[in-house]
């Protein structure tokens, strides 16, 4: 394993938010919104510039954020979630496992579009969890 992130989620305001964050912090701030994602992806009009990921970062400290998607509420409490960064696609498949014990799917591990291995669940205790893979270039 090689970091634990947090990963922030808004209502639509994730881009103000980080900006902020990053003036505040002194941190450099990358932002895809969803108007940017894979061809596949349905595009809506009124969440082109929705922030589908962004990234906050200053030396080793990293936030990351999101606004949700349209058709997934947002609740105090599931606004974050722990992500992982795992050395191999095996330790994200076992942490996975481990951690979904009882717990709930978010999104399957599959091989994403921006080409790392990743996926989301929501465990026993209600803490959200986020496991990636970037395979070496």
């Amino acid at each position: 394993m090689k970091n634990f992130y947090n990963y922030l989620n808004f209502p639509g305001n994730c881009r103000p938010a980080m900006e902020f964050y990053a003036k505040c912090l002194g941190a450099d701030l990358q932002v895809m919104p969803f108007s940017q994602g894979p061809a596949d992806m349905p595009k809506d009009p009124k969440t082109a510039d929705m922030v589908l990921h962004s990234r906050l970062s200053k030396g080793s400290a990293i936030i990351m954020a999101s606004d949700c998607p349209p058709g997934m509420p947002l609740q105090q409490g599931n606004n974050f979630a722990i992500s992982v960064d795992c050395d191999s696609r095996e330790e994200v498949d076992k942490l996975f496992a481990s951690l979904g014990e009882k717990g709930q799917v978010k999104m399957p591990v599959q091989d994403m579009f921006w080409g790392d291995y990743f996926g989301m669940l929501t465990d026993q205790f209600g803490v959200n969890w986020m496991f990636n893979h970037t395979p070496k270039k």
